[in-house]
């Protein structure tokens, strides 16, 4: 019985043979790439190229030297955003970006700190019932001085799934950034199609592999628009003291985390065996069966999309009782674990009227979810809610 219903977070559990990989490399390579001629540190490029061509693969990306290694999926957010707004500085433009109510701290939290230095954005609002955005109130927001528009493809609130295609084709030459946060891995992504500029990443959920792994994946001659926010070795072009603008040592000065690299590439050669559209089939499934039951309950409703369209399988709750009291009460009555509150997206919470009753009660679901589980968590809500006077 899996007990753990908060894979909008991290994964888990993960694939073993993600453990099995990680153990491998601290057993029998050890080594950092670009950072020798030996043996060992040619196993450990070929794993790191593996991994970038794996991912690339994964979402019918460009050349694999446009993926970027980065921390998390903040991290390359944050790279992004930084990087783009470092360029028009530079030149001494002026800079607007574009991004959404249903977006992430990790987008809001760089925009303001940039507001002191005279960056606009604007806020695009979303649907109070489902969360999802019109592609037209996005066109209608571009100006002339829009640098990049940034939306999350699906909510870590409510699992609204985006219009990418839509909103992609509105931007015309303008960047578009897109956080698959909570898709990537479990519901179809093609760049290429789906007009995206740059991708932005974690390791860790929907791709199943170790926390402190993610990625930027751009298309190509992004990187001229985008400056680099960390400056350091990268095991070439060693005799100049300045940063490499081949890519991808541009981006990537210091070590990286071959532990983790190694244990993404496994998770996500699991994933390509099993298949991303199947993968999203069975969440689809989970989804319906958890719709369906909770429908049912009273004192309980889901907040965003009533249906499995246009949605993930990120569920926001609503009791009548305080959120955090909620999570309490089903990990003491039937061991669910499940977070509370704002979840990191005020907006999304402003524009769903979650905010006032101290945010949601999120349950997330992963691939080794099953109908049982389902049904185990129905019940435990079922119980919570039971309780409630």
């Amino acid at each position: 019985m899996q007990l753990y219903f908060d894979n909008a977070a991290t994964s888990f559990p993960k694939p073993q043979c993600v453990i099995d990989a990680m153990v491998a490399y601290q057993e029998h390579c050890g080594a950092s790439p670009g950072r020798g001629a030996y043996a060992q540190a040619g196993a450990a490029k070929s794993i790191l190229d593996g991994c970038r061509s794996l991912l690339c693969e994964l979402v019918h990306a460009p050349p694999t030297t446009q993926c970027i290694f980065t921390l998390n999926c903040t991290d390359s957010l944050n790279l992004a955003i930084n990087g783009i707004i470092a360029h028009h500085r530079q030149r001494n433009e002026q800079i607007h970006i574009v991004t959404t109510a249903m977006d992430h701290n990790s987008v809001f939290r760089p925009l303001h700190a940039h507001a002191q230095f005279g960056v606009t954005h604007t806020i695009v609002k979303a649907c109070p019932k489902t969360g999802i955005v019109d592609a037209a109130d996005i066109a209608n927001a571009i100006t002339e001085t829009t640098r990049l528009v940034t939306v999350s493809h699906g909510s870590n609130v409510t699992g609204t799934i985006q219009n990418i295609n839509a909103i992609g084709k509105v931007c015309g030459t303008i960047p578009f950034l897109v956080d698959a946060a909570q898709t990537m891995g479990h519901t179809p992504i093609d760049v290429q199609k789906m007009n995206i500029d740059l991708l932005a990443f974690p390791g860790h959920k929907g791709l199943l592999g170790p926390l402190g792994t993610g990625g930027l994946i751009m298309r190509q001659n992004m990187a001229e628009m985008i400056e680099p926010l960390r400056f350091g070795g990268t095991g070439s072009a060693s005799e100049f003291p300045v940063q490499p603008s081949m890519l991808p040592d541009k981006y990537e000065a210091g070590s990286h985390n071959m532990i983790g690299i190694c244990g993404l590439a496994a998770s996500v050669e699991w994933i390509a065996a099993k298949g991303v559209e199947s993968l999203h089939h069975h969440a689809m499934e989970l989804c319906d069966q958890f719709i369906n039951a909770v429908n049912h309950i009273s004192d309980v409703s889901i907040v965003g999309p009533p249906t499995t369209k246009n949605r993930c399988a990120v569920f926001s709750l609503v009791f009548d009782e305080s959120p955090s009291c909620i999570a309490k009460k089903l990990e003491e009555i039937s061991g669910v674990r499940c977070r509370a509150g704002l979840h990191c997206a005020p907006f999304a919470h402003e524009t769903m009227g979650t905010t006032e009753y101290g945010g949601t009660v999120r349950v997330s679901f992963g691939p080794f979810h099953t109908s049982e589980d389902i049904e185990h968590l129905v019940c435990a809500i079922e119980q919570c809610t039971a309780t409630l006077v």
